[in-house]
């Protein structure tokens, strides 16, 4: 198929070849409708002259009509104008027949064979369809150029999505990797553990979270191990649940999404310098939509420097979800004197 395109593409691009085409079968046309059987010299002769006034109604309508009325939404005026050009083919026809061509051809006789309304039919059915020709190259141009703007808007946005995942996953691993040197500098014996965990989160992130959408299980899978990992650092007194309700086979959702407020609920929430620290994860699963229910305390020392969900990771999020979810998710954040909440609905 491409090796044909190939074959056609000058042809295709050239309007000049396209223009002696079309002529060229208008004139073979003719040629054997003026005279069915045999073709003598003055048939040929005939047939070109009676091209002539066509030719002249037919450009005159694509290049002054059509661009300088048409184009420019004047229907009006360019209907009146084109009856009165096609008034005008038919009457150049009979002008020349009748008059003109005895001058260019004083050896032969030659007469209109048709009254003014046939040759008003001859004219319009000319100028009707070159407009139709005419326009319907312009839809195609338009809808090509609406295609490419389509694509590109689609590579904007694949890249745009690549950018904020190049974001997001180097701030996963420097928080993972602290968890492990924390074990590291203790000796502990979950470090051989941890570090098998840390290379199944590392896995997900760098293999199987290429997509846009992903299975909802494996986002799961990487949710639990990740706050696993980040039970580590976490004090010995403070409250960690996470808790999935609904069956999440056979749903995707964008990778890393939910990832920002979990991070930010170990982040703020679990600190010292309080008594009844807590974070809770809960996504809740139906058939047509997911909520994500993440709220954490405050500590003194988020309490301090902490400036609400704001920052990269939260403007990643949001930049994701219109870009992956236009019109299918509401986040809502809420901000009380002991704890923050963040409440994300998706439809699946």
């Amino acid at each position: 198929m491409s090796r044909i395109k190939n074959i056609f593409k000058p042809f295709i691009q050239n309007r000049i070849l396209q223009h002696i085409l079309f002529w060229c079968l208008s004139y073979y046309y003719l040629l054997h409708f003026f005279s069915p059987e045999d073709l003598k010299k003055i048939d040929y002769i005939y047939t070109a002259v009676f091209h002539v006034p066509l030719l002249a109604g037919v450009y005159v309508n694509l290049y002054l009509l059509i661009p300088w009325l048409l184009h420019k939404k004047r229907y009006g005026l360019y209907v009146l104008l084109a009856i009165a050009v096609v008034a005008l083919t038919a009457a150049l026809n009979l002008f020349i027949f009748n008059t003109a061509v005895d001058y260019f051809f004083p050896g032969y006789f030659f007469i209109s064979y048709y009254e003014f309304y046939d040759l008003v039919q001859f004219s319009f059915v000319y100028v009707a369809l070159t407009t139709l020709i005419k326009l319907s190259r312009a839809w195609f141009k338009l809808r090509e150029s609406e295609n490419y703007l389509v694509r590109i808007q689609q590579e904007k946005k694949n890249a745009e999505l690549l950018f904020l995942r190049t974001q997001i996953n180097p701030h996963f691993l420097f928080n993972s990797l602290n968890s492990i040197y924390s074990l590291s500098l203790k000796n502990d014996r979950q470090t051989p553990a941890v570090v098998l965990k840390l290379a199944e989160v590392m896995r997900y992130m760098t293999y199987e979270s290429g997509n846009d959408f992903v299975p909802l299980e494996k986002e799961i899978s990487y949710i639990r191990n990740y706050i696993e990992l980040q039970q580590l650092r976490a004090p010995g007194d403070a409250a960690v649940l996470f808790e999935v309700n609904g069956a999440p086979a056979g749903h995707k959702i964008a990778p890393f999404i939910f990832i920002v407020f979990i991070e930010n609920g170990f982040k703020h929430g679990i600190q010292a310098g309080i008594s009844g620290m807590f974070i809770r994860i809960r996504i809740d699963i139906t058939e047509k939509e997911l909520l994500l229910t993440a709220e954490n305390s405050i500590g003194v020392k988020a309490e301090e420097g902490y400036e609400g969900f704001s920052g990269l990771g939260l403007n990643n999020v949001r930049q994701r979800l219109d870009l992956l979810y236009p019109g299918k998710h509401h986040l809502l954040v809420k901000a009380g004197p002991e704890r923050y909440q963040v409440q994300l609905r998706l439809v699946l």
